[in-house]
């Protein structure tokens, strides 16, 4: 017998017809499998919530990418951003397809090292590297792009404290088109203040400047900001060159292209204001090719996260709860929230049924686990009526969750990887108490013992020395 529920009336909002058409469907979009795997399979064994990588998705972005590139300019090297998914199995799958290691902190330098990365596959970039990691990272043939000039002072003492000249690279902001402009990172282009750090580095006689780097942003959508970028970088490095003699080994154009999420506000899909690869490829490539001098071709890096691995990751979901809130919207409370999904403050996911539901589709929220108003995977959403135990599955979801997601309030669950050949294997498992208290120090004075009898209870009494005491009431 099914639960009455009193009608709900909700106010029509009409508006222009267009044809990119709007951002909620009544189509149920149903999604019952993952690189034919079935989701009630995955949650059978691995539970719910459960994030799941495809590795054929993988390694085809990563091959598309790199062919993009490669077709077009002879010396291309892929960097792989740690901090968009450190997670080991999906760092060891990108290597093994020929990408560096990108790093911007020990933690991720640590990570790459356990992995069994060589110094020659490092890129260390970032605003914050410990002295004795930059140290390491000259000893192991790291290459370093230096972000600012105490990191010039550092690099100098260890230069002579190991009696070597040492090459670095420096990290420039630049005007390429795009706002806000980036200008935290590194030494300012236009304003000079990148050539006085190389007239800096040229007096000390410790260090020589051998390659650029630049990261002019994220979610970029126009190819040619990066043919501005790669001829402002080109043309300063041949600045370099006339002054110092540095011969330009490499542009490090870092990365910021899009995947095919949505960011919150835009309407249109992904096939209508992403340009492709290719579109990106041809407009760095040409633009190198105009800006470089006969004869030299310096490697062009490119440090690619979000745009490689966010279409591969899939986040499965079960609805915990029903309810309705009192304008009478439907609202379901999920296993997994912005706990998980640190990029929904931004993002608006892909988000399908797990199975087919009956019913007729209304405006709804999703609400996730946790005692926080504002824990929204989506505001919007049209779904039929679900009930507990139904799944929905988030896609576009691999970068940056697995990185960024919170240790609060809720265990972070399982991460699975389908095998090309179909197995599913673990890659992370699922947190327990241990994971929460094993670094955690109890003193021995606050430890709570248990009370034998109820009526046991201690009366305080303060002496006059100001020392508290305790005594059994009975």
């Amino acid at each position: 017998m099914q639960t009455y529920e009193k009608p709900v009336i909700h106010q029509l909002h009409s508006g222009l017809m267009n044809k990119f058409a709007g951002a909620k469907s009544s189509q149920q979009r149903i999604k019952s499998s993952i690189a034919g795997v079935s989701i009630e399979a995955l949650v059978e064994q691995y539970g719910s919530p459960l994030f799941v990588y495809s590795e054929r998705t993988l390694r085809r972005q990563y091959r598309t990418m790199r062919n993009a590139f490669a077709t077009r300019y002879p010396d291309v090297t892929f960097g792989w951003s740690y901090k968009t998914n450190y997670l080991k199995a999906i760092c060891a799958i990108f290597h093994q397809e020929g990408a560096m290691a990108e790093l911007v902190s020990k933690m991720e330098y640590d990570k790459a090292k356990a992995l069994g990365v060589p110094g020659n596959q490092i890129i260390l970039n970032g605003p914050h590297k410990p002295i004795e990691t930059l140290e390491a990272a000259v000893l192991d043939g790291v290459t370093i792009n230096v972000d600012h000039l105490d990191e010039i002072e550092d690099l100098e003492s260890i230069a002579i404290r190991l009696d070597r000249t040492v090459n670095v690279g420096i990290r420039l902001n630049l005007d390429s088109g795009i706002q806000p402009c980036w200008s935290r990172f590194g030494f300012n282009l236009e304003s000079g203040q990148a050539m006085d750090a190389v007239l800096r580095i040229a007096r000390s006689g410790k260090l020589r400047v051998n390659g650029l780097h630049s990261h002019i942003g994220t979610y970029i959508l126009d190819p040619n900001a990066y043919a501005c970028q790669v001829k402002k970088m080109v043309a300063f490095g041949y600045e370099i060159e006339d002054a110092q003699g540095w011969r330009m080994d490499y542009i490090d154009i870092g990365g910021g292209f899009p995947s095919r999420s949505r960011l919150k506000g835009v309407y249109h899909s992904a096939d209508v204001i992403i340009p492709t690869i290719d579109e990106y490829a041809e407009a760095i490539t040409d633009a190198l090719w105009q800006s470089v001098k006969p004869g030299h071709t310096p490697k062009l890096i490119i440090e690619s996260g979000r745009a490689m691995v966010d279409e591969a990751g899939t986040l499965i979901t079960s609805v915990c709860g029903t309810k309705r809130l009192p304008d009478g919207t439907r609202a379901y409370v999920m296993d997994a929230g912005v706990n998980l999904l640190f990029t929904g403050f931004w993002y608006r996911f892909d988000v399908a049924l797990g199975q087919a539901v009956p019913g007729t589709p209304e405006p709804s929220v999703l609400y996730g686990p946790l005692c926080m108003n504002i824990d929204v995977i989506d505001e919007h959403i049209s779904l039929p009526p679900l009930s507990r135990g139904d799944r929905l599955v988030i896609s576009t979801v691999g970068a940056y969750n697995n990185t960024q997601w919170m240790q609060f309030i809720e265990y972070r669950p399982n991460v699975v990887l389908i095998s090309e050949s179909g197995d599913v294997e673990l890659i992370r498992a699922a947190e327990d108490i241990t994971d929460l208290e094993r670094r955690e120090h109890l003193p021995s004075r606050l430890s709570l013992q248990p009370i034998a009898d109820p009526n046991d209870l201690l009366t305080d009494t303060l002496r006059p020395d100001g020392v508290l005491t305790y005594s059994g009431a009975n």
